[in-house]
């Protein structure tokens, strides 16, 4: 299943749409899929949206770290996106957020009446 993360390209950003579980499986593919757009883009910013992920184990917080490290080999930066409740505990208590930035954005358009 590949469809477990879309990379969109928004000037000097690439943005990784996560999706499912993250664990020791899916993370490899995932980080395949992101590394080869961080090198072929050579980006700023690289926003990890987790808004779609469903489960993450420590392969989670391996993958951030590691696209930490590879950004910062390249001057830029890592953002983590609407991380599900959750997600944001296990990312808050590994101290995730003394090394990137996580970012909750508005999600109107999931909204309905």
């Amino acid at each position: 299943m590949d469809m477990a993360v879309a990379i969109r390209i928004e000037g000097q950003r690439v943005i990784a749409v996560l999706r499912g579980e993250i664990d020791h499986h899916g993370a490899r593919s995932m980080r395949a899929k992101i590394d080869e757009a961080i090198q072929a883009y050579q980006p700023s910013i690289l926003i990890l949206d987790f808004a779609e992920v469903t489960f993450m184990d420590s392969s989670g917080i391996g993958l951030i770290m590691g696209r930490h490290k590879l950004m910062g080999e390249i001057g830029g930066s890592v953002i983590v996106q609407n991380p599900p409740l959750h997600i944001k505990r296990v990312m808050k208590i590994s101290g995730m957020e003394r090394i990137v930035q996580i970012q909750m954005e508005k999600m109107e358009r999931r909204e309905e009446f």
